[in-house]
C-alpha cells in the first residue's frame, strides 16, 4: 500500500484523456441523448438514478456513490460538464464534441481531470486507466443508439 501511495505521489495530479467514436445517428439525435441527463439510467448500467437539481446541475447516483455535475456549456455541437463535488479525491471536466461524419456523428469526449487522492491517482493510471469511464460511456451510448 505504501508503495502505491509513493508512486501515486510521483504521478502528475492532472491528466487529459480522450476517445472518440463514430455513431450512425445524426448530431441532433446524439445531442438529444447525451443532454437528456434524466434518461441516463435507461441506457447506462453504471447509473441507477439522476436527480435534476437545476437547469445546469444534476446528480448521478451509481452503485457506490453519487456525483453532482455542473453543465458549463451546452450548444448543439459541444457539451461541457464538470464535477461539482469537492471531496471525492478527483475532479475535472468532460468536453463532448459532436461533428458530422458521413451519415453519422463523430463524438469525442475529452477528460481534463485532476486526482488529488494518491491511491486514486495510482489506480487511475495503472489499474483502471484514464479512459475507462469514457470507454464505458461510449460503448453504452453506441448500444443504446443502435
Amino acid at each position: 500500500m505504501m508503495r502505491r501511495l509513493t508512486i501515486g505521489a510521483l504521478l502528475p495530479r492532472q491528466h487529459t484523456a480522450s476517445r472518440s467514436i463514430v455513431l450512425a445517428n445524426s448530431p441532433a439525435e446524439v445531442y438529444a441523448t447525451i443532454t437528456n441527463f434524466a434518461a441516463a439510467p435507461s441506457w447506462r448500467k453504471d447509473v441507477q438514478s439522476v436527480q435534476i437539481l437545476s437547469p445546469t446541475r444534476f446528480r448521478e447516483t451509481g452503485k457506490h456513490h453519487a456525483i453532482t455535475y455542473d453543465v458549463l456549456e451546452q450548444t448543439p455541437t459541444r457539451l461541457v460538464t464538470r464535477i461539482a463535488d469537492q471531496n471525492l479525491g478527483y475532479s475535472g471536466t468532460w468536453t463532448y464534441s459532436l461533428t458530422p461524419e458521413g451519415q453519422g456523428t463523430r463524438l469525442e469526449i475529452r477528460e481534463d481531470g485532476e486526482v488529488s487522492n494518491l491511491l486514486f491517482r495510482f489506480a487511475s493510471r495503472y489499474v483502471i486507466g484514464h479512459t475507462a469511464t469514457i470507454d464505458k460511456y461510449l460503448a453504452a451510448l453506441q448500444a443504446h443508439l443502435r
